[in-house]
């Protein structure tokens, strides 16, 4: 859905909708529903809500699929893409992470749900904080069997950095 910046009433609207954006490599299980809230002063945009769906991942340490559920708020503040000058770069802050531009007097709906897909994928997918992986010996999922295979000790030009370790946990 595109909002029109212009068609903003004074008094706001408030939007729900729903939508499976297209993402690279990423397996939408339950469609994502936003309920947003939509203010306009000026030029400037300022859209709150919920966003909240389920996607499929794969584990990083069992490599099996799973379903994750998304359920996040977000405020985002948009400014018209033209007051950007085109020949600067523009560094973002930190407190200005949450703002945005439009283009042609329109924001997709569809953008803010993808980006707040992706904004919540975390870096190293696990299906449960529990997950034991796969043996390195022999592949077997350790979560369904106890494979037994011998685990190799560690190369002994390594023992320091073990000390080291044994160390900074004895201070930690």
């Amino acid at each position: 859905m595109k909002i029109e910046v212009l068609e903003i009433p004074e008094e706001g609207l408030n939007i729900e909708v729903e939508e499976s954006p297209n993402l690279e490599d990423i397996d939408i299980k339950k469609s994502f529903k936003a309920v947003m809230r939509v203010e306009k002063r000026g030029n400037e945009v300022f859209i709150k809500g919920i966003v909240n769906g389920e996607i499929e991942l794969q584990c990083s340490r069992c490599l099996k699929d799973y379903i994750m559920p998304i359920k996040t708020i977000f405020e985002i503040t948009y400014h018209p893409i033209e007051i950007l000058n085109k020949e600067e770069l523009v560094e973002l802050k930190r407190d200005e992470m949450d703002v945005d531009f439009y283009r042609e007097g329109q924001i997709d709906t569809e953008d803010i749900i993808r980006d707040q897909i992706l904004l919540n994928i975390p870096m190293k997918p696990l299906c449960s904080e529990n997950c034991k992986g796969l043996c390195p010996v022999c592949g077997s999922d350790l979560n369904e069997i106890k494979c037994g295979c011998e685990k190799k000790e560690i190369d002994p030009r390594f023992d320091i950095l073990q000390t080291l370790l044994r160390r900074m946990k004895a201070n930690g």
